[in-house]
C-alpha cells in the first residue's frame, strides 16, 4: 500500500516539475512536433523515473576506538497490543487515503472503458464496408476521429463535411487517437493531480495545431477556415477520447495559432532547461538511497579470521557434539543475524596511544575492574583480546542473551545501537557506553548484554597484559 502511494506521489511531482518547463517555456511555440513529443516523453518519463535510485554511502558520524565487531540483528514479532498503539495511528487515514484513491482509479478506468465501449458499438452499428467515414445523427458535435474512423454529423452540408474531414484525416494519419488513450489512462491513476488534466488540455490543443495547420497548407483560405471554425464553435464533442472539431474550448487559441509567426529551429535550445530540472526533482525524491556505511567498511581491515555468516538461536539448538554449530532454527524468543566480516582499524602509529576513555550517563563501570589503571586503553595491540570460542562464539553470545524490551515493542520502536566496552587486563568488561542510541530501552539493553560477558583472554602489548577498546553494532529490528 505504502509503496504504490509513494510510487504515485513521485509521479505526480515528475509531471509537475515537467509541466512547468513545457509552460513557460514551450507552450507559445508553433514547433507542434516538438511539443508533441515533449508532451509525451514526459509523461512516460514520469512513469519510469521513480523507478531509478542511485545508492550512496552516509557514513557514520562517530568516532571509532578499538576493534569493531560484526553487526548483530536483534529480530522479534510485534506483539498483539501493538494494533492499538503508535503504528496503527498512523495505520487508519493511511488506509483511507489508499481507500478513495483506488475508488477514483476504479471510477475512471470505467468510464475509459464505458467510453471505448460505446465508440465500438457506434463503429458496428453504422460503418459501411469499403469505408472509414461514419455518418451519425442526435450527437451535438460537427464531427471527431476515433479507432480509425471519421465521424461526420448528418446536418452538416456538403462543403462543411469536406473541410472537417480533411480536419480529422490530419488526426488519423498521425495517430492522436493513441495519444488519446494514452494519456487518458495515465489521468486514470493520476485522477488528483490536477497538472495530469493541463497536460491532457495541452496535448490536445497541439493535435488540433497539427490539423488545423495540415488543412491550411493544402491550401485552404485561413478566413473561410476560421468561419468555419466559429460556425461550430458551440457544438461540443461526444466522446471524451476524441479528437473534436468543434471543442469549443480551444477555438480561440486554434484561430491565434493560425496566424502566429512560425517558431524558428533554435528555439528548441530551451529544451536543455529539462536537464537541471529533473535533476532537481530526481535529486529531491528518488536519486539516493541511503545506505549507512558501516565503520567497518571506513577503514582498512587487519589481517584476522573470517568469520562466516551465521544465524544466531537459542542455546538448547546447538548439539554437545558439535559445540560451534549454529542451527538455522529460529529460537521462539528472537532470530539473531551477525554479517559475515570482521574488520579492525589499521594499527596507529607505535607511540600513539588511544585517547582518555569517554564516559557518558549510559556509562557502567564494574567495581572489580575500577583499579584496572595500568594504562589508558589501547585501540589495537600487538596480540588482540581472545573471546572464549573465537569472535563467533562472542557474537552468539550476544545475539542469544539480548533481549527485545517489551515497552519498546509495544511503542514499534526500532534502531542500531553501537556500544564501546573495554576489555581490560584482567580480561573483564568495563566503561559500557552507547555511542550511537536508537532509544533509551534499547540502549539500556544493550548496555546490560555487553555488561555480562564472560571474561576473555586480555589483550597484550610487549608482552604485557593491557586493556583495549572493542565496539559492538546491535540492530533491533521487529517483525
Amino acid at each position: 500500500m505504502n509503496t504504490l502511494l509513494i510510487y504515485t506521489i513521485k509521479v505526480a511531482v515528475y509531471l509537475i516539475a515537467l509541466y512547468l518547463v513545457y509552460y513557460f517555456m514551450l507552450s507559445r511555440d508553433t514547433s507542434y512536433g516538438r511539443n508533441r513529443a515533449f508532451i509525451l516523453i514526459s509523461l512516460i518519463s514520469s512513469l519510469i523515473l521513480p523507478f531509478i535510485t542511485f545508492q550512496t554511502f552516509k557514513p557514520l558520524d562517530i568516532q571509532f576506538f578499538g576493534k569493531f565487531l560484526s553487526e548483530v540483528l536483534i529480530t522479534t514479532s510485534k506483539i498483539g497490543s501493538d494494533a492499538s498503539g503508535t503504528g496503527s495511528l498512523a495505520a487508519g487515514p493511511m488506509q483511507a487515503i489508499y481507500s478513495i484513491y483506488i475508488i477514483g482509479v476504479i471510477v475512471l478506468v470505467f468510464k475509459l472503458l464505458i467510453d471505448l465501449a460505446n465508440l465500438l458499438f457506434l463503429i458496428i452499428r453504422q460503418k459501411k464496408k469499403g469505408s472509414r467515414i461514419i455518418r451519425f445523427h442526435g450527437f451535438n458535435t460537427a464531427g471527431f476521429s476515433a479507432m480509425g474512423y471519421i465521424f461526420i454529423n448528418n446536418r452538416l452540408s456538403t462543403e462543411e463535411a469536406v473541410e472537417i474531414i480533411k480536419h480529422e484525416q490530419n488526426h488519423l494519419k498521425r495517430n492522436h487517437f493513441i495519444d488519446i488513450i494514452f494519456i487518458e489512462a495515465i489521468k486514470a491513476f493520476q485522477w488528483f493531480n490536477p497538472v495530469v488534466y493541463l497536460f491532457n488540455r495541452s496535448l490536445r490543443a497541439i493535435h488540433e495545431y497539427q490539423a488545423d495547420q495540415e488543412c491550411l497548407n493544402s491550401g485552404v483560405p485561413v478566413v473561410n477556415y476560421q468561419s468555419l471554425l466559429l460556425s461550430q464553435v458551440f457544438k461540443s464533442g461526444a466522446f471524451n477520447l476524441t479528437n473534436s472539431f468543434s471543442n469549443p474550448s480551444l477555438i480561440k487559441k486554434r484561430m491565434i495559432m493560425m496566424t502566429k509567426k512560425r517558431t524558428s529551429a533554435l528555439a528548441s535550445i530551451k529544451l536543455l532547461i529539462v536537464v537541471p530540472a529533473v535533476g532537481l526533482v530526481f535529486l529531491a525524491i528518488s536519486a539516493y538511497k541511503e545506505i549507512p556505511k558501516s565503520p567497518e567498511q571506513q577503514i582498512v581491515p587487519l589481517t584476522v579470521p573470517e568469520v562466516s555468516s551465521i544465524t544466531l538461536t537459542s542455546a538448547e539448538s546447538i548439539t554437545a557434539s558439535e559445540p560451534n554449530a549454529l542451527s538455522s532454527k529460529p529460537s521462539a524468543r528472537s532470530k539473531s543475524v551477525v554479517k559475515s566480516e570482521i574488520m579492525v582499524p589499521p594499527p596507529p602509529p607505535p607511540s600513539t596511544i588511544a585517547s582518555e576513555p569517554i564516559l557518558n550517563e549510559n556509562t557502567e563501570v564494574k567495581e572489580e575492574f575500577i583499579n584496572d589503571t595500568e594504562s589508558t586503553p589501547f585501540v589495537v595491540v600487538e596480540e588482540m583480546p581472545a573471546f572464549p570460542g573465537g569472535d563467533s562464539e562472542l557474537l552468539k553470545y550476544i545475539g542469544e542473551n539480548t533481549q527485545y524490551p517489551a515497552g519498546a515493542k509495544e511503542k514499534n520502536i526500532q534502531g542500531r545501537v553501537i556500544v564501546r566496552f573495554c576489555i581490560t587486563s584482567k580480561g573483564g568488561v568495563n566503561q559500557a557506553s552507547v555511542l550511537k542510541g536508537a532509544d533509551p530501552e534499547l540502549d539500556a539493553e544493550a548496555i546490560r548484554v555487553v555488561n555480562t560477558l564472560p571474561t576473555f583472554k586480555p589483550g597484550k602489548q610487549g608482552g604485557k597484559a593491557v586493556p583495549v577498546w572493542y565496539m559492538v553494532p546491535i540492530t533491533f529490528s521487529l517483525k
